[in-house]
């Protein structure tokens, strides 16, 4: 690799993967020699870019555009631009930056072309240029505002011109208003060494602090999110919300007045993953407020034709709604960043927008739209954007089905006790992600608070809950006279008490989401076993609290059949790879073995055999096959009250 290229992917991810400098992906850098250019192409992110992800083009193809009369027409304008950048384009599966002839007229071989925060409060202010011009001096040129595309570089090009000129050198520096920065040099060691002395005097001067300290999202949010979830989720598919709070984010949700300074975007990325216009809703109690939002939510689809991206709600946070749980992510990010350039400006004159006539133009953007629609990503399976708890997922049979539902698309929360597991399943899980995602919340099913917690979190991370999956489970095995009333007590509060808690707490939000969506059904499933349809030797307290979930089963199906809410447990055979199984100390092969279960049997082996050859499939049920149930479970709408046996025909419904 070419000395020079390995510098400026260096350089590209060290800034691409710094938040305080890139947010969602923004941004772009290039290196030029006398006869080639290399810059980023679109939908290559700079944190993660590699020699693949820059676009390569022949500089004397790419002078045309600086040369070139073009259309008066600004369609037909920029769609020739387009077609000559195309044409330059050595790389031809790669569609370069629409900023990729600004990077050619800054002379220096590296450009590093930012929206650092700290640069956008300046530049977002009402005394940008007055400003600049007191902190930077001669070192960097400002450019007023001016829509992307021909007309702004042109207008850079006239800019950079007019200073050499003047001071008989290109600049390092072109501050762009409402727009950010781009640094050049050359060489990859001066570029950060401007970005450091340029983000020094800005904050320098700024009085606003960019941290803030975390809050959790009020108790209101589970009786508040998964209703608006419904209302915005009625008109172009499921949608997935998530809410961040802190000190910042609670000042300016705290009433009309501060919400001002943060209704209209200061930027163009603004726009791009935000839309341009957002909601505020006051703290009211929860009728009101939900009266007020489905008001609200629907005057914003009929004036825009569109779900909103953003609200702000009093006592909750910012809320962002988003096509799926990463690009909830990036409106988080997004607007919060927003909210960091307003406090930013007060020191330098206050808040400066964008106007309508700017937004409009990069709403209906050509280059954005396409941006907009790269960022999205994507997902596709059958559980699209539903979100499932698993109760007992960190290992296990629930890990098994958890992964199986993520990759159809679902987002998971991993729900167990472990927390140590728990946090190595959910990351391992979100390294599988594409569009959607994982967490893990640290959950005791035996405590009604714990259950309380773990519905919050979810809520406050996905914005409700489409799946319960109840797998939490633990045996002991025994006969009447090893059985203690500890070990029975204990089996007995795990495998059928906490599946009445369970319930409980997950229904009350399935309720109030189907209270807005008529159409919309929600699921919770017990794993349950065949020893839930057949007596267990020897292990009776297992047995009977399976037993008694069936029961549990069909009477929550009927209790919650009004609300479009079905009940059903799904039946495993054994998972014999499993830890429940196979764990060398305390797995059931063992267990079985010292309790006799066995008749005859020496050896794990040999329990091992006895079980297998009880199976007409002669197989396990492993997690893909109670999988398959379950999506079958969540897919159908006539399905309630059952206990579906998987079982490779051990057990037989009759």
């Amino acid at each position: 690799m070419n000395v020079k290229i390995k510098q400026l992917i260096e350089i590209s991810r060290k800034y691409g993967s710094d938040s305080r400098y890139v947010i969602a992906g923004g941004g772009n850098t290039s290196y030029k020699d006398d006869e080639k250019l290399w810059v980023k192409a679109s939908g290559h992110a700079l944190a993660t870019i590699t020699e693949d992800g820059f676009a390569v083009l022949d500089r004397k193809k790419l002078q045309v555009i600086s040369e070139k009369k073009y259309s008066s027409d600004a369609a037909e304008r920029e769609e020739e631009v387009k077609n000559d950048l195309a044409a330059a384009c050595i790389t031809k599966d790669r569609r370069p930056s629409v900023e990729t002839s600004m990077h050619n007229a800054i002379s220096h071989a590296f450009i590093v072309h930012l929206h650092p925060t700290a640069v956008n409060g300046l530049m977002c202010s009402n005394d940008a240029e007055t400003e600049t011009k007191k902190l930077f001096g001669d070192e960097a040129v400002y450019i007023p505002y001016t829509d992307p595309g021909y007309v702004l570089f042109k207008e850079v090009e006239t800019r950079i011109e007019a200073h050499r000129q003047k001071t008989g050198k290109s600049p390092s520096i072109v501050l762009l208003q409402n727009h950010g920065i781009f640094v050049g040099a050359d060489t990859t060691r001066e570029i950060e060494a401007i970005y450091k002395k340029v983000i020094g005097k800005i904050e320098k001067k700024a009085a606003a602090k960019l941290t803030a300290t975390n809050e959790k999202a009020g108790d209101c949010a589970q009786e508040i999110l998964p209703a608006i979830r419904m209302m915005v989720s009625r008109y172009d598919g499921l949608k997935t919300l998530k809410v961040r709070n802190n000190s910042r984010i609670k000042k300016f949700a705290s009433s009309g007045k501060e919400f001002l300074k943060i209704a209209v975007p200061f930027t163009p990325d603004v726009i791009v993953y935000c839309k341009s216009s957002y909601i505020r809703l006051a703290n009211k109690n929860r009728e009101d407020l939900l009266k007020k939002a489905q008001k609200e939510i629907d005057r914003y689809v009929k004036k825009n034709g569109y779900t909103p991206k953003v609200l702000v709600i009093e006592n909750i946070g910012l809320v962002a709604i988003g096509d799926n749980a990463a690009g909830c992510n990036i409106i988080l990010d997004v607007y919060e960043d927003l909210m960091k350039v307003a406090e930013i400006a007060q020191s330098f004159g206050g808040e400066h927008p964008m106007t309508k006539k700017q937004i409009d133009f990069i709403d209906n953007w050509e280059v954005e739209n396409y941006r907009r629609k790269v960022s999205a990503g994507t997902a596709s399976g059958r559980v699209e954007n539903k979100t499932v708890i698993v109760t007992g997922a960190a290992q296990g049979f629930g890990e098994g089905i958890a992964e199986c539902l993520l990759k159809e698309g679902a987002n998971i929360v991993v729900a167990d006790l472990n927390e140590t597991a728990g946090n190595a399943t959910a990351e391992r899980l979100l390294s599988l992600c594409k569009s959607n995602r994982a967490i893990f919340v640290k959950t005791d099913v035996t405590d009604t608070a714990s259950l309380r917690n773990l519905i919050h979190e979810t809520v406050c991370h996905f914005g409700g809950v489409d799946v319960f999956i109840s797998n939490a489970g633990v045996l002991r095995a025994g006969g009447l006279e090893e059985m203690s009333p500890e070990n029975f007590e204990f089996v007995t509060k795990i495998n059928y008490n906490a599946y009445f808690y369970c319930t409980q707490a997950a229904s009350r939000v399935m309720k109030l989401q189907n209270e807005y969506a008529p159409d919309y059904y929600g699921d919770i499933i017990q794993i349950n076993s065949k020893s839930g349809l057949r007596g267990s030797k020897a292990n009776f307290a297992y047995a009977g609290g399976k037993f008694g979930g069936i029961g549990l089963t069909q009477s929550f199906a009927l209790e919650l059949a009004p609300f479009r809410i079905k009940v059903n447990s799904v039946c495993p055979g054994n998972f014999y790879e499993g830890p429940l199984w196979s764990n060398p100390e305390n797995g059931l092969f063992k267990q079985y073995l010292h309790a006799g279960k066995v008749p005859g049997a020496k050896t794990v082996e040999e329990v091992r055999k006895f079980y297998m050859d009880q199976v007409p499939m002669r197989k396990g049920t492993g997690p893909e096959d109670v999988t398959k149930a379950v999506l079958y479970l969540i897919e159908q709408t006539c399905e309630t009250g059952q206990a579906l046996p998987v079982t490779g025909g051990q057990v037989m419904l009759s």
